[in-house]
């Protein structure tokens, strides 16, 4: 490019001048001398300055210096001049704010909310910019527990020492609740189906208890990711949550609208893996079944968390410590491929963990809870499952972290900053159906002490027991990584009318609760228990014989190998258990075993088939009859078409229940049948089993003979509640067996 002689002389001159500007002020300084401070100090201004009596500056380190005091909050106005080697800081100080007062607000711990989330704090500087910010967090306090039409205003009162006092008058008005949650957009599933995906729920009048009735932004947002999550796992790789949006229908009602876009359903192509050269890949030979099994497989979002897992185990157990896997996705018709990069990374270090934002919650429980220490490589795999740690615990409202520079080009500080929010639970629910009604209330605690510790006790009531509980759960005993739970239960069953016999059982348990192996969990506890059985006239003689009171020192343990999708409503894989109850110490020396089983496979949207078995074994190792309250019975879930607890052994009267149970059980849904009622769902079902044994009589009849029932379940999703209504047919019974054709549960909370 052609650059005319004079316009070179420009260029050149400016240069210069600002060369002239950098350097011209380079001079030692023999005093600094600050104006116009009044509460805060001269040392404390010269400290913020970091400049200080025979320094060498210039421009730059005063630009730089100023930058700093203006940091601190603390001044209006900073001029620094230099006049005959002298430095002189003239500050004007910010008023201080004296009082914060709050007016409309009773509650003491919303008053303390609030305080701590604004900016402005008593005794600190007052800076007016900050004021349209902390209104607009206190607005959000309130929005975020469903106080939408919340009003609040802000009067600044000047006192005479230049201090100021502010006052927040706050007229909270009524509580949104949610009128109506709609599902619209091309959402592939029915209302029934995505209301038992999100968290929010519809404001009925007997919901006296319920938080999730009320509008509340973060609810709304968690039930976006919610159905979200739920849409990728059934393969709709591009599903879009368009919209959530609320609509006033009232003064205090809103109707809550999500828009679902689920796009076409996607499946697994090829899957490979790209390493650095010097990276071994026998290594990741794991990784090559995985990929194979997967192939042609419906698309999952679980099953990519899963191979993510994966690279994360085998970096630690391989020492691959500075690493990154980059996911790279290629879309192919309905097809994608996906190749997993793994990228080294600078080899960095943990220098420190600050945690911020824990006013209850103790930084014990929160750095218990990261996979990463001082002193650590940096791996971002590690960093991001410490915050999915974090936030899996639910005590949460958010939690963020940010890695910032240090002194030292190897070391990196990592500033972890959570948000609390309320953990305490009052709930209350209700069932009324062919079996009969019961009511149950409880009271938990998610973070007691603020140590992620688990308070929870209820009391339950139906037509012929109550039951009462509290529950203790430490999140990490002893520094092991595992919970321990301590229960206490008292149970009164009253079978005096029906069967002529009452029984007491208390009951105190301490286990735990963990996973050994991949996918296998491991669950032992140890209980004492205390029963008394008593009778009338009207019990036959076998429960007569058994009156008086019992001890029992138990071993438990189960053993789980869970490989479905997801605990709540699998629609793939299995899950497999099982179960031994063995005596220490006993009055009646009875070993229970048990052992489940049930697979699940979706063949298309939401047409499940599942299939089981359940069996349950109970002897007495010292030849005593089992007591009557331990005696097997098949479970009404498992065996529909006959009458709860009467199938099976029958002495006199009495259905007195086998030493023996054992049931196979097969049940589809069926998705294309009233497609139309948006809340109706249809399941088709097939049961089998038996219950026998009698072991304190030769002459029971034990009627060893396969039961089994047919017929079809509908499950409603009512104003009231759920409604499961089944209708069933005997296809095989013993002759003393009672029938019952048809069963229905209602059910709902408060």
């Amino acid at each position: 490019m052609y650059i005319s002689s004079m316009m070179f002389k420009v260029i050149i001159y400016i240069i210069l001048l600002s060369i002239k500007s950098t350097f011209l002020l380079a001079e030692v300084i023999n005093e600094i001398i600050v104006e116009g401070n009044n509460r805060v100090s001269k040392e404390t201004i010269l400290l913020f300055s970091e400049i200080k009596s025979g320094d060498n500056i210039n421009q730059s380190v005063l630009n730089e210096s100023l930058k700093k005091l203006y940091e601190t909050n603390f001044f209006e106005d900073v001029e620094i001049l230099v006049q005959e080697k002298d430095l002189i800081i003239k500050v004007s100080e910010y008023p201080v704010v004296q009082q914060i007062i709050i007016n409309g607000i009773k509650r003491n711990k919303t008053v303390e909310e609030i305080k701590n989330q604004i900016s402005l704090k008593e005794k600190n500087p007052f800076k007016k910019s900050f004021i349209k910010n902390d209104l607009n967090k206190i607005l959000n306090i309130f929005k975020q527990n469903g106080f939408y039409f919340v009003e609040v205003d802000v009067k600044i009162e000047e006192n005479s020492n230049d201090t100021v006092n502010l006052i927040y008058d706050i007229d909270r008005g009524e509580r949104a609740t949610i009128k109506e949650i709609k599902f619209i957009g091309d959402k592939k599933f029915k209302n029934r189906k995505l209301h038992s995906v999100i968290t929010s729920e519809e404001n009925k009048f007997w919901k006296f208890i319920s938080k999730d009735k009320y509008l509340n932004i973060d609810r709304v947002n968690l039930d976006k990711r919610l159905l979200k999550n739920f849409y990728l796992n059934k393969g709709y790789y591009e599903v879009k949550i368009e919209d959530a949006y609320s609509s006033i229908i009232n003064n205090t009602d809103f109707i809550l609208t999500f828009n679902i876009n689920a796009g076409k359903k996607y499946y697994f192509n090829n899957l490979d893996i790209s390493l650095p050269a010097d990276f071994d890949p026998k290594k990741f030979q794991r990784l090559k079944k995985i990929f194979n099994k997967l192939k042609g497989k419906k698309y999952g979002l679980n099953q990519i968390e899963d191979i993510l897992d994966e690279i994360d185990t085998i970096a630690l157990l391989e020492n691959y410590e500075f690493i990154n896997a980059e996911v790279i996705e290629t879309i192919n018709g309905d097809k994608i491929d996906f190749n997993f990069n793994i990228i080294e990374t600078k080899k960095l270090y943990v220098n420190k963990i600050n945690i911020f934002g824990n006013n209850i919650t103790s930084e014990e429980f929160i750095r218990d809870n990261l996979l990463v220490d001082e002193g650590d490589p940096i791996n971002e795999l590690l960093q991001t499952k410490s915050m999915n740690n974090l936030k899996s615990k639910g005590i949460f409202r958010s939690v963020n972290y940010k890695i910032k520079n240090t002194n030292d080009n190897d070391k990196k500080d990592i500033d972890v900053t959570i948000e609390e929010k309320a953990t305490g639970e009052i709930t209350a629910a209700a069932g009324f159906g062919s079996d009969g009604s019961s009511v149950t209330l409880g009271i938990k605690e998610n973070n007691f002490n603020g140590k992620g510790i688990t308070l929870q006790t209820n009391l339950s009531f139906s037509e012929d027991s109550v039951r009462g509980m509290f529950n203790y759960t430490h999140p990490n005993f002893a520094y092991s990584d595992r919970a321990l739970s301590t229960s206490f239960e008292s149970t009164v069953t009253d079978k005096l009318t029906d069967y002529g016999y009452k029984s007491t059982l208390n009951r105190v348990s301490l286990g735990t609760n963990y996973e050994q192996f991949e996918n296998i969990f491991f669950s032992p506890s140890i209980a004492i228990l205390d029963e008394s059985l008593s009778t009338t006239s009207s019990a036959s003689s076998a429960y007569k014989k058994q009156e008086g009171s019992y001890f029992d020192a138990l071993f438990s343990y189960g053993l789980l190998y869970d490989k479905r999708n997801s605990p709540f409503q699998p629609s793939d894989g299995f899950y497999s258990k099982w179960f031994q109850e063995i005596p220490l110490a006993s009055d009646q020396q009875t070993l229970i075993n048990g052992y489940s089983f049930t697979n699940y496979s979706e063949f298309a949207d939401d047409l499940i088939i599942s299939t089981g078995i359940y069996s349950r074994v109970v002897n007495s190792l010292n030849n005593d009859d089992v007591r009557v309250s331990k005696r097997l019975f098949v479970p009404s879930s498992r065996l529909r078409g006959f009458e709860t607890g009467k199938v099976g052994p029958k002495d006199g009267s009495d259905f007195v229940g086998g030493n023996y149970v054992t049931t196979f059980n097969a049940s589809s849904t069926v998705p294309y049948i009233f497609q139309t009622m948006e809340n109706t769902d249809l399941k088709l079902f097939f049961d089998a089993g038996n219950v026998w044994g009698v072991d304190y009589s030769d002459t029971i009849d034990d009627s060893n003979k396969i039961r089994s029932s047919s017929g079809i379940a509908l499950e409603i999703f009512t104003p009231v509640g759920p409604l499961s209504f089944t209708y069933a047919e005997a296809i095989s019974k013993a002759s003393t067996d009672v029938t019952e054709s048809f069963r229905f549960q209602l059910g709902t909370t408060f």
